[in-house]
């Protein structure tokens, strides 16, 4: 293979990576036209077809599916050994990426990187916010974020968070015009604001737990969102219940904008944990951010 195969492999991976010349194009800072005709020329030199090309939609061959198979952990090597070679400088340097969701952003990480980054200039970070359940490997994170007990066993997982759990809410306007649960079961009777679960798309059934005994409702109400905060807002405007992060809605609590209930019904989640495969060798970067972001008592 000629001497600039190595870049044709990249892209390729690129392409079948992203299903898209459009989308590759842009991420290698390349144009289209170019990248088209390095991958036709790549499958020249190959003498089969990688790519199967439509109007619509680009797809490997089974050809092009085995190669891409066969690159994506080889040059996931290169990269892990060439950011190791970062830990011969004098400074952490280089690009982390995370994918997390909105309230552990808000709540976790940010507040902790903030210091690390002003101290740390050549440290990037790309938090990828996002409440689905991410593949990292395949997507190419660095890293992820999750509630311990969701975490793969084959991942190595760093305790970043304090134990914390949802609560049940409403607006005082709204408990003028409707009773007060006294029990899960009594949410069927009432205005619920439903969250949207990225991963698989359904609604979240709201999970309590109080003596030993585990209860799982599914709630209806006007609104669904995918999110926490216009939750909250929707609640503090007295459109229903909603079951959000306590830690996100204390402050309403406090100023009586919220009331809470089913207290003794919510039970504690085992906290925030920051997760990475195993089998990588960490950077300085990745090195540093774990040590800022681990959790102290």
């Amino acid at each position: 293979m000629q001497r600039d195969g190595m870049k044709d492999l990249l892209w390729f991976v690129a392409v079948a990576r992203e299903r898209s010349f459009t989308k590759a194009a842009a991420k290698l800072g390349t144009s289209q036209s170019t990248l088209s005709s390095t991958i036709k020329d790549l499958e020249a030199r190959l003498g089969v077809r990688l790519l199967t090309r439509t109007t619509r939609s680009v797809a490997p061959t089974e050809a092009g599916e085995r190669l891409f198979q066969s690159l994506v952990p080889r040059f996931e090597e290169i990269e892990s050994d060439l950011a190791s070679l970062v830990a011969f400088r004098d400074k952490p340097s280089g690009t982390v990426r995370i994918t997390l969701s909105d309230h552990a952003l808000q709540t976790t990480v940010w507040p902790k990187l903030q210091p690390l980054l002003s101290d740390n200039p050549d440290v990037r970070v790309e938090l990828y916010s996002d409440n689905g359940m991410k593949n990292i490997v395949e997507e190419r994170f660095d890293a992820g974020v999750r509630l311990g007990e969701s975490v793969d066993r084959d991942m190595i997982a760093v305790r970043i968070g304090p134990d914390w759990r949802l609560v049940a809410v409403a607006s005082p306007d709204y408990f003028s015009r409707h009773p007060v649960p006294t029990a899960p079961q009594d949410l069927v009777d009432h205005d619920c604001i439903n969250m949207r679960q990225a991963t698989f798309g359904g609604l979240y059934a709201w999970e309590f737990a109080r003596d030993g005994r585990d209860l799982r409702v599914r709630v209806e109400g006007q609104l669904t969102f995918n999110s926490s905060i216009p939750m909250i807002e929707a609640a503090t405007s007295g459109f229903g219940i909603a079951y959000v992060p306590e830690n996100l809605v204390s402050h309403h609590i406090g100023e009586g904008r919220l009331r809470l209930v089913l207290d003794d019904w919510s039970p504690p989640f085992a906290g925030y944990h920051l997760y990475y495969p195993s089998r990588r060798q960490l950077s300085p970067a990745m090195a540093v951010i774990i040590d800022a972001l681990r959790h102290r008592i």
